[in-house]
């Protein structure tokens, strides 16, 4: 069999430096831009026009809950749903300068997005800290979980099988 090399080769990295980063290291850098907003403050953010951004995975929403206030946008597709030069764009983006909340499940995931978007000139792109989890401990607004579903997703008339 013939040896054809390293299936990927390295690339330059972003930064200047060629010193590798943890999870945590790109949260706390990413972090360090952002005024991150607790639950009653977006939630006067939203009353205000701010777009609430819910960019947890569909089965994570239905194991949960919703917002009935998010607008749904998966973290997949969240760059191209909102830049304004994207065909692919959002109705509901309206510009750089448009206050946008980013909500994951507990606040982590959240923060990175937001901070790509401030990256990319959303100024005023933050994230709700805490995520979906403090919004319902809050006692703000909330529909579901989806009926027959477990906190982790799971259908529970799937594992009626295996009972």
């Amino acid at each position: 069999m013939m040896n054809r090399g390293p299936i990927m080769t390295a690339v330059t990295p972003r930064t200047s430096t060629r010193q590798t980063k943890s999870a945590e290291d790109l949260l706390t850098e990413s972090r360090a831009h952002l005024r991150r907003l607790p639950p009653a403050e977006a939630a006067a953010a939203v009353a205000d026009g701010a777009l609430l951004i819910d960019i947890r995975p569909a089965a994570q929403r239905a194991a949960e809950g919703e917002v009935p206030a998010a607008l749904i946008i998966e973290r997949n597709v969240l760059e191209w749903r909102l830049d304004p030069s994207s065909p692919a764009r959002i109705p509901q983006a309206t510009g750089h300068r448009q206050p946008i909340i980013i909500m994951c499940q507990e606040g982590y995931t959240s923060s990175l997005a937001a901070a790509v978007l401030q990256d990319m000139g959303f100024i005023h792109a933050t994230d709700l800290d805490g995520g979906f989890a403090a919004w319902a401990a809050s006692g703000l607004p909330t529909v579901g979980p989806a009926p027959g579903m477990d906190r982790q997703g799971v259908d529970q008339a799937d594992t009626a099988l295996i009972d």
